[in-house]
C-alpha cells in the first residue's frame, strides 16, 4: 500500500503534466486573426473619379483605376465627391522616400477646407496619420531624445476646429491616441489600414491589428481627404462600405 505522501506526489506529477497538456494544445489551438480586406457585400471601390483634388497642382495626384500617386507638392489634399458618416474604410499605402509624412482625413468639414490654397491644409478632420519611419528617425538625430508627441504608426487625432478623445495610449500633451503597437513598414513597403467610423468613434488597425482611436468626435460627418505633404507616396485598393 502507498503512503499518504506518496500518493500525494504522484497527484502532484500527474497534475502538472496534465496542466502542461493544456497549455501545449491551447496554444496549438489559437484562432487566426481577423483581417478585413475590403471585400464582400455592401463594399465598394474608390477610384479618381470618387475624388476631387482641392489644392494641388494639375500633376500632384495620378490615379489610375484604384492607384493612386501623389508627387507630395504643394502640400494640400485630394478630397472624396460625397460626404460619409459610418463607414469601414481599408486602404494601403507606401513612402517612396524616407520620412515621408502623409495622412487620411475622415469627417473634414466643407467650411474647413473653403479658400485654402496650394500649401494649407484642412482646417478640421480627424487625421488617420501616414508617416514613414525616417522622420521620427531625424527627430532623434537631431533632437537627441524620442518624440513624445507624435509616432509612425498610426496616430489618430484631431486638426483645427474638430474635436476627439484620443483613446489610450496618449501623446504627452493629450491630443493624440498613440498606437498601441508598433506595426508599420518601412519605406517602399505597402502597408494596410482598416478604419471603422460609427458615431462618432473611429478606430484604427495597422497591417491586422487594431492599435488606436477615439471618440466624442465632433463633427462626425464630412469628407475623406488624401494628403499631399512633401514627399512621395502612393495609395491603392481603397475601399469603402457605408453603415446605417
Amino acid at each position: 500500500m502507498h503512503s499518504p505522501r506518496g500518493l500525494t506526489t504522484v497527484l502532484a506529477i500527474l497534475m502538472t503534466i496534465g496542466l502542461g497538456l493544456l497549455a501545449g494544445a491551447r496554444q496549438d489551438s489559437t484562432l487566426p486573426r481577423a483581417f478585413i480586406d475590403g471585400e464582400g457585400p455592401g463594399w465598394k471601390a474608390l477610384t479618381g473619379d470618387d475624388f476631387t483634388m482641392v489644392n494641388g497642382d494639375p500633376d500632384t495626384w495620378s490615379w489610375q483605376g484604384g492607384f493612386v500617386r501623389c508627387t507630395g507638392q504643394p502640400v494640400g489634399v485630394s478630397k472624396s465627391k460625397k460626404p460619409f458618416t459610418n463607414f469601414e474604410l481599408v486602404a494601403q499605402w507606401r513612402h517612396l522616400k524616407s520620412a515621408g509624412n502623409s495622412g487620411i482625413f475622415i469627417w473634414a468639414p466643407e467650411s474647413g477646407m473653403e479658400g485654402i490654397k496650394p500649401g494649407q491644409l484642412p482646417k478640421g478632420g480627424i487625421e488617420v496619420q501616414v508617416l514613414d519611419h525616417g522622420y521620427a528617425e531625424n527627430f532623434e538625430k537631431k533632437n537627441g531624445k524620442k518624440a513624445d508627441w507624435f509616432t509612425t504608426h498610426g496616430d489618430v487625432f484631431p486638426v483645427g476646429t474638430s474635436k476627439m478623445r484620443p483613446f489610450e495610449p496618449k501623446s504627452a500633451n493629450g491630443t493624440r491616441s498613440f498606437p498601441r503597437k508598433s506595426l508599420s513598414k518601412g519605406v517602399n513597403e505597402w502597408n494596410h489600414y482598416y478604419i471603422r467610423a460609427i458615431n462618432g468613434e473611429v478606430r484604427l488597425w495597422v497591417n491586422g491589428e487594431e492599435v488606436s482611436g477615439g471618440d466624442q468626435c465632433q463633427p462626425a460627418t464630412g469628407f475623406l481627404c488624401l494628403e499631399s505633404e512633401g514627399s512621395a507616396v502612393e495609395f491603392k485598393d481603397i475601399r469603402i462600405r457605408e453603415l446605417p
